[in-house]
């Protein structure tokens, strides 16, 4: 078959690279000029089944209240910009926060999760990918509140059978000898066996491996629209521009996400394909709408801080080994090769070039308090991206209902973790093969609800 994938994050990328495994000619399109440039680029890298948890959960309308008035809040709501909710995304979220609707729906990116990080390591193995990666996944507690807060998620997964260890301040010191003594710490909790890795550098390392098996990757390439059919078509204007420079900066003021449009070298082109798979995140909605499918897309906006790591031959275990989150702030420092990354935030609604200082100072501060000079801030790499959130957490999948057209979407800050079994997922169920897991609640039925 001639596919057409709209999209080229992570998640458009390891579909390209899952159908052109299944012998399919595949053609990618891109409006930026590399694969993992926006939502892909640079957030946490933590691949966490355990923890990951839907981001419509019981409690959270109320800290989307109190975010209005407090400081450092780990939940901001923004008013204003081209992706905020509307309301009925708002009414669809608080429904979903109810304590059935989150188990449900928890469930449903528990089995994705678990599978894709099954399908990640049997790519990496059979294809010899080689990323930054480590092993491990430390939840740090700084009081008995904090634990307490996180006693029914691993009552949880105790009864789920999932393995871990409750640690105690000097254990939790024994398994990240980096951290700060200093700073007040309770306990912890560790998942060995989870792990953080590059999204970037596999997406680029898959890329290749996809174009090698055929796939075509057509950059600068802004769809303007499908047409639906048994031979479904794609309007793309090829459309030149420089955006890599703008994607992260070492200052405050400038903009994370941006790029200055030349004029088109050509005007729209038409081409024919036997299915369409739309990946394009935020720029769906625009996209499946004259085609009568609504897609409630929020964004859900979240920062990062990447500093390499000091090297002192007198503190060889500067910054952290692995992924390390703070419990309190809801704040992961990662490990990616000789640099870490701090991640947090959730803003919902505003745009991807608005900063907030108050978001990016208590990445620092939470830095400061665990790993205290352990990095090079003033090479430091500051981003902010943008989550496609579907109101009630889990993604998007398979058959749109359109004719012709395929969707694999609205992964939100779980894209990393959920990428690898989304794609063979969607694979098999467009060669019409079994998908591999209970797709219950991951098709597009669940939103016509």
């Amino acid at each position: 078959m001639r596919i057409a994938v709209i999209g080229a994050g992570v998640i458009g990328v390891t579909s390209a690279r899952e159908l052109a495994a299944d012998g399919h000619h595949v053609t990618v399109f891109e409006r930026r000029s590399s694969v993992a440039v926006e939502a892909s680029f640079a957030h946490a890298g933590l691949i966490s089944p355990a923890t990951l948890t839907p981001w419509a959960a019981p409690g959270r309308p109320g800290q989307l209240l109190r975010s209005l008035f407090g400081r450092h809040p780990m939940l901001r709501l923004s008013l204003g910009g081209p992706t905020s909710a509307s309301p009925g995304w708002l009414w669809r979220w608080w429904r979903a926060c109810a304590a059935p609707a989150h188990r449900a729906n928890r469930a449903r990116m528990q089995r994705l999760v678990q599978f894709s990080r099954e399908r990640l390591h049997e790519v990496t193995a059979s294809l010899k990918l080689d990323y930054e990666r480590a092993d491990g996944h430390l939840v740090l507690w700084r009081s008995a509140a904090d634990s307490a807060s996180m006693a029914p998620t691993l009552s949880m997964l105790h009864d789920q059978g999932v393995r871990f260890n409750t640690l105690d301040a000097a254990s939790c010191l024994a398994a990240e000898p980096g951290l700060n003594p200093a700073t007040e710490l309770h306990g912890g909790v560790h998942f060995a066996h989870e792990e953080v890795g590059n999204c970037r550098q596999f997406a680029m390392l898959l890329r290749a491996d996809a174009e090698e098996r055929g796939a075509v990757f057509r950059f600068h390439s802004n769809v303007l629209g499908i047409e639906p059919g048994r031979h479904p078509k794609v309007t793309f204007l090829h459309q030149p521009h420089d955006d890599t420079s703008l994607l992260a900066s070492h200052t405050e003021t400038a903009r994370t996400v941006g790029f200055q449009v030349t004029e088109p070298l050509n005007g729209p082109e038409t081409e024919s394909f036997d299915a369409v798979l739309v990946c394009a995140a935020l720029g769906s909605p625009s996209l499946m709408a004259p085609l009568g499918l609504q897609l409630p897309l929020a964004a859900v906006h979240g920062y990062s801080v990447t500093t390499p790591i000091r090297h002192h031959e007198a503190h060889p275990d500067l910054g952290p080994r692995s992924g390390v989150t703070d419990q309190r702030h809801q704040v992961v420092i990662s490990r990616l090769g000789s640099r870490m990354r701090v991640s947090g935030g959730f803003q919902l609604g505003g745009t991807a070039q608005s900063r907030d200082r108050d978001e990016l100072a208590l990445l620092y501060k939470v830095l400061d308090d665990w790993f205290p000079g352990a990095g090079r801030l003033s090479q430091a790499q500051r981003w902010k991206g943008a989550r496609p959130m579907l109101p009630d957490g889990p993604p998007v999948m398979g058959a749109s209902g359109v004719p012709g057209v395929w969707l694999n979407l609205g992964h939100g800050d779980a894209g990393w973790a959920m990428a690898c079994g989304s794609a063979r997922v969607l694979a098999n169920q467009l060669a019409g093969r079994a998908p591999g897991i209970d797709t219950e609640g991951l098709g597009i039925e669940r939103l016509r609800h």
